[in-house]
């Protein structure tokens, strides 16, 4: 039976390393990457106190004076660096649905721990994959506490991405060397209390699908605004489970397993302007991308007679570079900034 809601799963049997919780938790996450792209995790052995300082010191940033926010600006519109006013982006753009600007503000940085003269990571080829991340000078402990998260999370997407190949009978650590030197991001969402309607068509953020193999993110336990679009053609909510994560896959794992699995539609809703809803919101993402020359073709088993291949194979950081120039500048390209 095809799953119409996001299944909660505990990764804890797949972290303690048994064959049999291995396969177990493997079967679980196949299923919820076949029928809907989203399963919320359990057990995932990251700190919660990581998780609630780095929520703490992002709110500090966010209720800084706007001119303190503008200094550490997104420096370019190919670069997923630095910060992003209200009504910056918009995302719809990324699958070219023109709608007015979301109603959000974020703070990015991508890979923190690039080695300085590595040619890999420096030449033409790498383009703006490594950038230099922007820190703001207040809070004082953003860049360290960040960092650490950062890292956790990068962990913890290597850990999926190998239930991953289990859950599509590949071997266990198949795709480490796509990974190893990934270009993920880390992006904090502010979506401020709503004082005015919003235009026809405006959310907190538009529905898009998400680009890379992998998205994780946190969100205030209270926070019922994201839905995902399931196979039935109906918009649900996406439940958020104290201690957990959301994870949901991109249009790399779906374009890597020929449709096998679903990059999901989503949406942030905005809520009623008198509703408890209301409210000053944060939500903390990590969007995992593969390595920027990983090839993403038709991985073995997923087509056959009558199901060929139906994507060209495309690098990770060419598609990843094409689909956020499209979300910054609105559908206009690189040349729009």
């Amino acid at each position: 039976m095809t799953l119409l809601h996001v299944p909660v799963i505990d990764l804890s049997p797949y972290l303690a390393g048994t064959p049999e919780g291995k396969r177990e938790v493997a079967r679980q996450v196949g299923q919820a990457c076949r029928d809907i792209g989203f399963l919320v995790i359990s057990g995932h052995g990251i700190s919660e106190d990581l998780i609630k300082k780095t929520h703490a010191l992002s709110t500090e940033f966010f209720a800084l004076p706007h001119m303190e926010k503008l200094k550490v600006d997104r420096p370019a519109p190919d670069q997923v660096r630095g910060y992003s006013a209200v009504g910056g982006e918009g995302l719809a753009f990324s699958l070219d649905e023109p709608t007015p600007p979301d109603i959000k503000e974020s703070f990015s940085i991508g890979p923190v721990d690039v080695p300085a003269a590595d040619p890999y990571h420096t030449s033409a080829e790498a383009g703006p994959h490594f950038a230099p991340n922007v820190w703001p000078s207040e809070p004082a402990e953003l860049k360290a506490t960040w960092t650490d998260y950062y890292r956790a999370v990068d962990g913890l997407a290597t850990s999926l991405m190998r239930i991953f190949a289990l859950a599509l009978d590949l071997d266990e650590n198949y795709f480490d060397t796509s990974i190893d030197r990934n270009i993920s991001m880390m992006r904090v969402l502010r979506y401020p209390k709503q004082t005015e309607a919003p235009l026809p068509g405006q959310l907190r953020a538009g529905a898009h699908s998400d680009y890379g193999s992998m998205t994780i993110l946190r969100k205030e336990l209270s926070d019922r605004s994201l839905q995902v679009k399931n196979k039935a053609g109906e918009w649900v909510t996406v439940p958020v489970v104290e201690g957990s994560f959301i994870v949901n896959i991109g249009d790399l794992m779906q374009q890597w397993t020929n449709d096998t699995w679903s990059s999901t539609l989503h949406r942030v809703v905005n809520p009623d302007l008198d509703s408890e809803e209301n409210q000053d919101r944060l939500s903390i993402v990590f969007f995992h991308q593969p390595n920027y020359d990983a090839l993403v073709e038709c991985l073995p088993g997923c087509a056959g007679p009558g199901h060929p291949a139906k994507y060209q194979p495309v690098s990770s950081g060419d598609h990843l570079k094409s689909k956020f120039v499209k979300q910054t500048t609105f559908g206009k390209g690189s040349k729009a900034a």
